[in-house]
């Protein structure tokens, strides 16, 4: 009673969907840095 299993490529598996969350945590990430340094310069005059 061996059962047929499907096969999957990647694509197919994820149904072509990339969310981008690694893109959003990076252009997140740069924004606080470049305030951070802004507020740094700010203070430190």
């Amino acid at each position: 009673m061996a059962e047929e299993q499907e096969h999957l490529t990647t694509t197919e598996a994820r149904a072509g969907s990339t969310p981008g969350v690694a893109r959003n945590v990076l252009t997140y990430g740069l924004i606080l840095v470049v305030a951070l340094f802004a507020i740094i310069l700010f203070i430190a005059r």
